[in-house]
């Protein structure tokens, strides 16, 4: 193959693209909503005319833009098509018999060459400054072989046009299709052919970060009342006035509630410290706000007692065993026995009582949420089990559930977990105490730390 004026022109064009980008790197340093340079790569396939010597073949294109203003850009480029392989005819002797010919060994004595070319369009955009981007494109294709051809330009110019369509996904970068057809050649032995693209664009200097000025006190960039300066040595976010989302802003946790911006429970009652302040008057700073010996959170979500201060006498009897079963086990050990005849004995002697029983864990760095949950549950139906066979307490009289590491009694350490919350609730609700009428829903409990209109506790 003959590749020395492909070294050239590769060269050449290698040049142009080069200054191109020293002066789109020149654009990006400015200061302004202007980004005007942007470069494109986009594979494609290259759709050849039908007695042409080559198959249709892969192509790759590089081409550096630039927008003269909202409608028109321009685009130059250079593409590389660089294993264009042999097609073939059949042609039919004189005695009749047919025989395959090599039309690429007709041509250039070759059965695969490369093709490359320069390219440049004018872009229009009917619709700019939109997330997606058509236009419509008319411009030049010169196109080359690394082999000579009898019947072909070794190098032919030649007019094409198509369209495009654009999807910015940020101010940097897009992703882009195309599709272009040569329909005229400067010479009436050139190439006609076809390209359809797809590719990624990036925009030059569009991720220049804005220079902000402050003047006239500290900076408080989210206006919540604490400057960067103290978020920055809380860890709180200075860009969000409620960093743990929990419907109380920063300022006021800090300076007037004293609960935790980074915790959105600071108590571990299983109710957001938002919800305790505006919803339910409750006190983030106690988890067992009326002192009855039941936390905030289960009053409000499984109990549906009054949790505020004073109201303790409503609360039901908590039993908390810190069984330690087996790893990935739900058999009770032998040990344990006793406190779990304790409740039995509750239970016995009155028959108009009812349990809930709940099992816990703590999370450690690779604690799985479904298994947790799943296990936290057939601990707590062990201990229903144990209630039902041996103090002959019925079933239907209790309940087992699993909350997993979802309610947390203390904060957790990120790798070992925290054994306090490696526990099982068992809650007796005595005889005469009213039963809960309203449940929360299965979308309030999700929610039940948002600032939302539920039923509060009634009062005594």
């Amino acid at each position: 193959m003959k590749y020395g004026r492909f070294l050239k022109i590769t060269m050449v064009a290698g040049l142009a693209m080069g200054l191109l980008t020293k002066v789109a790197s020149v654009q990006a340093e400015e200061k302004g909503d202007r980004h005007p340079f942007n470069i494109s790569v986009s594979p494609g396939f290259m759709d050849m005319e039908g007695d042409f010597p080559t198959k249709d073949g892969f192509v790759g294109t590089v081409k550096l833009g630039y927008d003269l203003n909202d409608w028109w850009s321009l685009e130059g480029g250079i593409f590389l098509a660089p294993i264009l392989k042999a097609q073939y005819y059949n042609h039919q002797n004189p005695d009749g018999s047919w025989v395959r010919i090599n039309r690429l060994q007709e041509e250039a004595g070759v059965d695969e060459t490369t093709g490359y070319g320069l390219v440049g369009d004018a872009l229009f955009h009917p619709t700019p400054w939109k997330r997606v981007d058509p236009y419509l494109a008319i411009g030049f294709q010169a196109i080359g072989f690394t082999d000579d051809m009898k019947n072909h330009d070794q190098f032919g110019l030649g007019l094409r046009g198509g369209a495009g369509v654009i999807y910015n996904i940020n101010d940097s970068w897009g992703v882009r299709a195309d599709y272009r057809a040569a329909f005229g050649n400067g010479s009436s032995k050139g190439t006609v052919n076809s390209v359809t693209e797809v590719g990624v664009r990036y925009v030059f200097g569009a991720n220049v970060a804005p220079n902000f000025l402050v003047s006239g006190g500290p900076k408080d960039s989210d206006a919540d009342g604490l400057t960067d300066e103290e978020e920055a040595k809380l860890g709180t976010n200075p860009l969000d006035p409620d960093t743990d989302h929990d419907q109380l802003g920063d300022f006021d946790e800090v300076r007037k509630y004293h609960t935790d911006p980074l915790n959105p429970d600071t108590d571990f009652d299983a109710l957001k410290d938002g919800a305790e302040v505006f919803n339910y008057t409750t006190d983030p700073l106690n988890r067992d706000t009326d002192g009855g010996g039941v936390a905030d959170g289960h009053e409000v979500i499984e109990d549906l007692t009054d949790p505020r201060a004073g109201h303790g006498a409503d609360d039901l009897q908590l039993f908390e065993l810190n069984i330690q079963f087996d790893w990935n086990k739900d058999v009770i050990k032998a040990e344990y026995f006793k406190d779990l005849d304790i409740i039995g004995k509750v239970l016995s002697r009155d028959p108009g009582a009812t349990a809930r029983i709940e099992g816990h864990a703590d999370k450690r760095k690779l604690s799985r949420a479904d298994y947790n949950l799943q296990l936290s549950e057939r601990r707590a139906k062990a201990c229903l089990t144990y209630l039902a066979t041996k103090w002959n307490i019925a079933p239907a009289r209790m309940v087992a559930v699993g909350y997993g590491f979802s309610r947390p009694k203390a904060k957790n350490d990120s790798l070992n977990g925290n054994p306090v919350n490696r526990r099982v609730e068992v809650y007796i609700r005595k005889s005469g105490q009213a039963e809960p009428t309203a449940p929360l829903s299965q979308v309030e409990v999700n929610n039940v730390g948002a600032v939302i209109p539920v039923a509060a506790p009634k009062g005594k």
